[in-house]
């Protein structure tokens, strides 16, 4: 049996996907994936990374996620450290796993986002 992740959701607010385009597309460099016509009247987004995706699902009774998180590994660690900390996003220094440089984030939403460095 193979087994392999396709997908992760995090839960976003309604009516905030202009807003996240701005944070998973134009700062994380994600690439937006159109979303199927039967699933688009629910609202959300659909993200590229490589062959995973990351769906950003609509939950009305919203609650970010504070503790539970994606991990993001990225060539350009400085890079998109600086993109963040330009657009006004908090960066987190995190050095707790030895020989491990990542930084947490959070999209305008409050959900936790880690970078790792490749």
């Amino acid at each position: 049996m193979s087994l392999r992740i396709d997908h992760v959701q995090i839960a976003i607010p309604p009516d905030v996907e202009e807003r996240a385009d701005r944070f998973y597309v134009d700062l994380l460099g994600l690439t937006r994936v159109e979303k199927p016509s039967s699933l688009a009247r629910r609202g959300g987004r659909w993200y590229a990374c490589g062959e995973l995706q990351v769906h950003l699902g609509v939950d009305a009774q919203f609650v970010p996620s504070a503790k539970a998180h994606v991990a993001f590994r990225v060539s350009d660690y400085e890079g998109l450290e600086r993109r963040l900390r330009e657009a006004a996003a908090l960066v987190q220094h995190d050095d707790e796993i030895p020989d491990v440089q990542r930084f947490y984030t959070w999209d305008p939403f409050g959900n936790r986002i880690e970078i790792v460095r490749d």
